[in-house]
């Protein structure tokens, strides 16, 4: 094939490009205003790196305490175990105050009924102070905690703050309760002239009648919700060292329980002090104390033996935090 300028028998020639203009920039126009923490480029941002546009905020206490907050108030757990609490602690104590109600006289402190719906309750209690840690531990959640708090003494300081917040308002107003219903149904009781004397009546009879005066009245509610809320607190710290919620509860129930029934089993003579120390210190006489009941038979207020509760908690507490520091998750 020849082209038009190209002479019959002679060789093809090469096609020269003619030059053409040289390339012309792209336009500039007017470029997109830069977005707030976008790097403007030309070298690296004079004094500081990359700056995002989200706010941030230096962490503390009180978010790790919203976050613990809305762990415990969602899960069912909660739910139910508070509301199995509340119905013995006010049912027992309005079934007890009816069967006090249809005798003369009981021989018993005008509130101290309220001592036995708040015995069952407190092992509601016990096992939600478990729960709060170990069913973490055991769903794996726990990785997820500590990975968005790496403080771990933080997470542990708000868990107990906010169970022990609510733990203690809701058995003290479940308390009050009880007690109001107690005075309300039993005030009438005449008590005979024998009764008189008896050290458990101490400062309850007033013109015959049996009547609750201003410290009976604090040791039967705040006095027994702070006693529960620190076992439930106890409870918290045993299940952060054990991890496993059946061991720790069954370790907690060991010792509300333990000491009274191995005092029952205790009828030697040489066992007698052991015995009586036994029944002392028990959790459940600590609380009986409270309500003027004692099982020891003394006159104690009760409120000796919930500063020792407190001790033991804060002891426990210490290791606690000193084991999670130092254990892997």
């Amino acid at each position: 094939m020849t082209t038009p300028y190209q002479q019959p028998g002679q060789p093809p020639q090469p096609q020269l490009h003619q030059p053409g203009p040289p390339p012309q920039p792209y336009a500039q126009g007017p470029q997109p205003p830069q977005q707030q923490g976008q790097w403007q480029g030309g070298g690296a941002p004079a004094g500081h790196g990359y700056a995002s546009p989200i706010p941030m905020e230096r962490t503390h206490l009180g978010h790790a305490i919203a976050s613990e907050w809305t762990k415990i108030r969602t899960v069912r757990s909660t739910i139910w175990t508070l509301s199995v609490m509340l119905v013995l602690v006010v049912g027992v104590g309005f079934l007890v105050a009816l069967a006090m109600g249809s005798q003369d006289y009981v021989g018993m402190p005008l509130l101290g009924g309220g001592f036995f719906g708040l015995m069952l309750g407190q092992l509601c209690v016990i096992t939600l102070g478990v729960l709060v840690v170990t069913s973490e531990y055991g769903t794996g959640m726990i990785r997820t905690t500590l990975t968005a708090c790496p403080s771990r003494s933080r997470v542990l300081a708000a868990k107990a703050l906010v169970f022990f917040v609510l733990t203690f308002v809701l058995t003290t107003v479940a308390c009050a309760l009880v007690a109001l219903m107690h005075s309300a149904m039993l005030s009438d009781q005449t008590v005979p002239d024998y009764a008189t004397d008896s050290p458990t009546m101490s400062g309850s009879i007033e013109a015959g009648q049996v009547v609750a005066d201003g410290s009976q009245w604090f040791g039967a509610t705040i006095g027994a919700g702070l006693y529960v809320a620190l076992l439930g607190l106890l409870a918290l710290a045993v299940g952060s060292l054990l991890r496993h919620s059946a061991g720790a509860i069954t370790a907690m129930l060991g010792v509300v329980l333990l000491p009274l029934l191995l005092a029952l089993f205790m009828i030697g003579e040489s066992l007698s002090t052991v015995r009586e120390k036994l029944i002392e210190y028990s959790p459940i006489n600590g609380l009986a104390t409270l309500y003027r009941i004692p099982m020891d038979g003394g006159d104690a207020s009760g409120w000796p033996l919930l500063g020792g509760l407190a001790g033991v908690t804060a002891a426990v507490f210490v290791v606690a935090f000193i084991m999670l520091e130092k254990r892997d998750v």
